[in-house]
């Protein structure tokens, strides 16, 4: 008998443990940053409620109709002779990749609260100092070959105490830790003298900043956020009853999501405009830039162990919800034990994490893109600019086109319990115009990713 989630809000907090992590309090600040502040967040918004939310949905919709992880979804659901299973295996494959850097990069905010706790950063007072101990931390293979066995060891432990058990209730704590953390970190940053000009920055907005690049980068981060292409959402529809709709579910989720990365651009941007640091700085601002700052500031240690407390239940939480699919995996298709499924998922990912791992070190010099370029970069890139947008198109199509699961199937199953509705007039709306939103994803993904090579 299939397992399912014991309450509603393990449901959501699941979900959006899923939804949130790296993207929201790494990749969301730096990318608002880099594209002027609040005109892009605007846009972000919109791309996030009328382009990515409804995929939430249809994806939620395809795992609680059919009750089964990936592959085993498409075949229930598809009609005879089609081959929508394919997708299946591609959305697993996705979700591989994502767990090859994904852990590598939450032991290293693993690693940082470990040093924040012990003293070994708080000292340190200036960016080269910072600087010297990130790149030494990265330079050291058996070092961070620990921290990845941990987040590795630990989010498969979790699944392999069982659905309710392991997964749903560590989840529920972690998540409300990280909303107490959270709101503790706003309010003490909102005390900063330099808050005022960083909201004003945040939240004014100046039209003039965005670009056609702002706008690639606002649709490619409200799919990543939300996870949404390849099945890490689909799964927890599947352990989930008909007693609610699914429009609201995935309005609280996104909401949630939504939350944390505007509460996190929040103390970022009134830390940067605090000690005059450019709020754009890339993905060092966090393990460089912020780390500097922290050690200028009264109570470094803690701040600095808190912040990176939150960081790291963020990416953990995310690292269990992925777990939780490849277990389930494993489970529905070969009918695999739970215990067997979370110890092959620690040994695989284990094992394909190794390039990342050296990727900084001993493979340094292997740069698909040239530059500065590593190992995480090629596999961000087949991960953010071709598997979730096409997983998005996919499942897109597969709940409005005729010859998938259809509109009428997908919206009986949205529309099934109490709660918000989805509004059946919307087809032509997700027939054309996302789609065409989508492929546009990808044709400025290509473009920016050719211009980078012949640069």
């Amino acid at each position: 008998m299939r397992e399912s989630l014991g309450t509603r809000l393990g449901f959501i907090f699941m979900a959006a443990g899923c939804a949130i992590g790296l993207g929201n309090v790494w990749r969301f600040p730096y990318i608002v940053g880099r594209n002027g502040g609040a005109a892009f967040v605007f846009v972000y918004l919109l791309f996030l409620l009328f382009l990515a939310m409804p995929i939430l949905i249809m994806e939620f919709s395809v795992g609680r109709a059919s009750q089964q992880s990936n592959i085993k979804s498409f075949e229930k659901l598809q009609p005879s002779g089609t081959r929508w299973s394919l997708w299946g295996y591609g959305g697993l494959a996705g979700n591989y990749i994502l767990m090859m850097f994904y852990t590598t990069v939450t032991g290293w905010m693993i690693a940082y609260m470990w040093y924040y706790l012990t003293g070994s950063i708080s000292e340190l007072k200036t960016p080269g100092e910072v600087g010297g101990f990130f790149g030494g931390m990265l330079s050291n293979w058996q070092e961070m070959g620990k921290w990845l066995l941990i987040t590795i060891g630990f989010g498969a432990a979790v699944c392999a105490g069982g659905l309710q058990k392991g997964v749903e209730r560590v989840t529920k704590i972690m998540m409300s830790c990280l909303f107490v953390i959270l709101i503790g970190l706003v309010i003490y940053s909102l005390t900063l003298k330099g808050a005022g000009a960083g909201i004003e920055f945040y939240l004014k907005p100046d039209w003039a900043k965005l670009t056609p690049r702002s706008m690639y980068d606002a649709l490619g981060q409200a799919f990543f956020t939300l996870s949404v292409g390849i099945g890490s959402m689909a799964i927890f529809g599947s352990y989930i009853g008909r007693q609610r709709s699914l429009t609201g579910e995935a309005l609280i989720v996104t909401g949630l999501d939504t939350l944390v990365s505007f509460s996190a651009g929040l103390i970022i941007f009134s830390v940067c405009f605090t000690y005059g640091t450019e709020p754009g700085a890339g993905p060092g601002l966090i393990f460089v830039t912020l780390p500097n700052l922290f050690n200028n500031m009264p109570y470094s240690r803690f701040i600095g162990t808190i912040f990176f407390v939150f960081m790291s239940f963020a990416a953990i939480t995310t690292v269990i919800a992925v777990f939780e699919l490849i277990i389930a995996n494993f489970i529905d298709n070969w009918g695999w034990s739970r215990v067997k499924s979370s110890f092959a998922t620690f040994v695989i990912i284990s094992i394909t994490s190794i390039p990342c791992l050296l990727g900084f070190n001993e493979w340094s010099s292997f740069k698909p893109f040239g530059g500065e370029s590593a190992v995480i970069d090629l596999l961000d890139f087949i991960l953010s600019n071709n598997l979730l947008p096409i997983g998005a198109l996919i499942y897109l199509l597969f709940c409005v086109d005729r010859y998938g699961w259809g509109w009428e199937n997908f919206i009986a199953e949205a529309n099934a319990g109490e709660g918000m509705k989805f509004a059946s007039w919307l087809r032509p709306y997700f027939t054309y115009i996302v789609p065409a939103a989508i492929l546009i994803i990808l044709a400025m993904g290509y473009v920016d990713f050719i211009k980078g090579l012949l640069n």
